[in-house]
């Protein structure tokens, strides 16, 4: 099927996104809502140029820079870790947008500096960019959206016996709902389509990595771990406090995806 529910979600939310552009998504019925990519930038100014090119928005939450687009924001640095090793070879085999013509915001983005590669069998309506780090970002089309560029997926890569119990476990997990997108397992959750690839051999953890972690924002931190818990799943490390004031934990799925759980304290106004 292909979760119709979902789509219907969007068609709402994207006339909301241009009023209150700095908001994830909605949270679903469980508090739960897509949060953030964080990349450990080796080069933080070309990460931030790249993704601005974008359409992104920035915001300095803390003295660091945040990169916001409708559905997800992206941190580009993370303490003093360094990343190493791009999306391709990890459990987070690549991440997605979705824009409302992939050729004309293509054309936009190669005028401002970004390097665009072509779709797979040069297909028009999908392209890629890679980060200079290598985080690799699918674009797909859907020209029915009001706005110019959304998150749209985050595509993991397990051995194929591993996929149904990986989309029983986020949809579980995270309140999400289970469908199918060109006859492939996804998992549906505000913000964000979770999508599961077979991969020949389980891939490197994310931690550690350029793309380190993803995040989902929740509504209520301690009654959300207080969820999990009981499913059984473990905090990485006890919740804590950020120097932002936001609430966060960290845990990893059973295929090696770090996720970290946020309560977010506000983020101010946009520097540009």
């Amino acid at each position: 099927m292909k979760t119709r529910v979902f789509v219907g979600f969007w068609l709402v939310w994207v006339l909301v996104a241009g009023a209150a552009s700095a908001q994830p998504a909605p949270f679903n019925d469980i508090g739960v809502t897509m949060g953030h990519w964080h990349v450990v930038s080796k080069d933080i100014e070309a990460n931030k140029k790249l993704f601005l090119a974008m359409g992104g928005k920035l915001f300095m939450p803390g003295g660091n820079p945040l990169i916001m687009f409708p559905g997800v924001y992206i941190n580009l640095n993370l303490g003093t870790e360094k990343g190493e090793g791009g999306t391709v070879g990890s459990v987070v085999n690549h991440v997605g947008f979705i824009v409302d013509n992939v050729q004309k915001r293509v054309a936009e983005w190669k005028a401002a500096g970004v390097t665009v590669l072509p779709g797979n069998n040069n297909r028009l309506d999908q392209a890629y960019v890679v980060t200079p780090d290598g985080v690799r970002i699918e674009i797909l089309e859907d020209k029915t959206q009001s706005v110019p560029i959304r998150h749209e997926h985050v595509h993991l890569f397990v051995p194929e016996t591993e996929i149904p119990r990986a989309q029983a476990w986020y949809a579980k997990t995270f309140g999400g709902k289970m469908g199918t997108r060109n006859d492939a397992p996804v998992v549906d959750i505000p913000g964000v389509q979770v999508r599961f690839g077979r991969a020949d051999a389980s891939q490197a953890r994310t931690r550690g990595r350029i793309l380190d972690h993803i995040g989902f924002d929740v509504k209520d931190h301690a009654a959300f771990v207080k969820k999990i818990q009981a499913e059984g799943v473990t905090l990485d490390e006890p919740v804590r406090k950020s120097p932002t004031g936001s609430t966060i934990t960290y845990i990893t799925d059973p295929w090696g995806t770090r996720i970290e759980i946020i309560q977010r304290a506000p983020l101010g106004p946009a520097v540009q």
